[in-house]
């Protein structure tokens, strides 16, 4: 079957795979872009997230890749699956020529993120990988603020992740903290900020970092720390924890550069809490507009990044994170994953 492109006579037709923990967020993104898009299907192995999701959306259900995919006439796929099924489930979408979207991570190893990059180019298809963060109004005026320069020269830059995930979170599903399906806190709750500083500062160089299991009963990681050396000659930090007390305490941003510092903090950089430049200048006053108060960790952002993937498929636009984009990050955490576990500095990019 050869992939619609472009599509402009009807709204793009999406199928969503996986209706678990994160699927709300994409059938209300959905809902935001009605008229130019629309859910026609929903699909799960588990009977009573299948029933909830056909329940919520009024669409037809499928209870297996197989039978969406011969018996629904969807454009794209929206793959919300546990990390491990997206390269498997990706491929199998694009041989069907339909397009392709995946949550993060785009994989949980190296060789299956670049099989799905090949996969889909080579079946004609278009590849998207959910980085919405990105579209967050406070990091939006960060990418700005480096564009025109205003720091100088980048120094350092510190992430902090520090959210809770109880041992509850990972027993109602016991895919979450395999090494296979999964990975740990950096691949997983922390991929996005992973993303954020290499498309903030990247490329990086070089990455050293430290993992460990403190108390959760998980094969990967709770915890971990990672230095980067950045290629541009500042370095990084990301600190991650899924043990803080009681509640998600802080996904916060810092840049520290020779003309300006900024602080983006809140629970999802989602509060702008330190904005100082040596050039002040007058659209700084309003900069607290950007400040969200979001629900969730998740952020408002996936409206907006539907908002790319339907222009995209209609023609209008090109992808702002497709697969080559997904690929960064992912070779960053295996990068740290690979330094933790041999005690080593390892440079990018990777060599196998």
């Amino acid at each position: 079957m050869l992939p619609t492109f472009p599509i402009t006579d009807r709204p793009v037709r999406f199928a969503l795979v996986g209706c678990g923990r994160i699927s709300a967020n994409h059938i209300e993104a959905l809902r935001r872009h009605a008229g130019r898009a629309e859910l026609v299907a929903v699909c799960d192995t588990d009977g009573e997230a299948l029933q909830r999701a056909v329940a919520a959306t009024g669409v037809a259900g499928f209870a297996s890749l197989d039978s969406l995919l011969a018996g629904s006439t969807f454009d794209i796929a929206a793959l919300c699956t546990p990390s491990g099924l997206h390269p498997q489930q990706a491929l199998q979408v694009a041989r069907a020529g339909r397009h392709v979207l995946t949550e993060k991570p785009m994989a949980t190893k190296w060789e299956e993120g670049m099989a799905m990059v090949r996969g889909c180019r080579d079946a004609g298809v278009k590849l998207f990988v959910v980085k919405q963060n990105r579209l967050n109004a406070t990091l939006q005026r960060v990418r700005e603020a480096i564009a025109q320069d205003r720091f100088g020269r980048i120094h350092m830059v510190v992430v902090n992740v520090f959210w809770t995930r109880p041992q509850s979170y990972y027993d109602e599903s016991p895919w979450r903290g395999r090494w296979d399906m999964d990975g740990g806190a950096f691949m997983n709750q922390a991929s996005h900020y992973v993303d954020m500083v290499d498309w903030l500062v990247g490329p990086v160089d070089s990455v050293h970092a430290y993992t460990a299991t403190q108390a959760r009963a998980i094969e990967a990681e709770d915890s971990g720390v990672m230095s980067l050396r950045l290629r541009a000659g500042g370095m990084a930090s990301i600190n991650v924890t899924m043990l803080t007390h009681g509640q998600n305490f802080e996904g916060s941003l810092t840049i520290l550069g020779e003309r300006g510092t900024v602080r983006v903090g809140g629970v999802a950089v989602n509060r702008i809490e330190h904005w100082a430049f040596a050039d002040s200048r007058p659209e700084d006053a309003g900069i607290q507009a950007a400040n969200t108060a979001p629900t969730s960790v998740y952020g408002y952002g996936h409206p907006l990044y539907y908002a790319n993937v339907i222009d995209t498929l209609r023609g209008q636009a090109h992808a702002e994170v497709d697969g080559y984009e997904g690929l960064r990050s992912l070779e960053v955490v295996i990068a740290a994953y690979r330094s933790a576990r041999d005690g080593v500095r390892v440079g990018l990019p990777l060599v196998f």
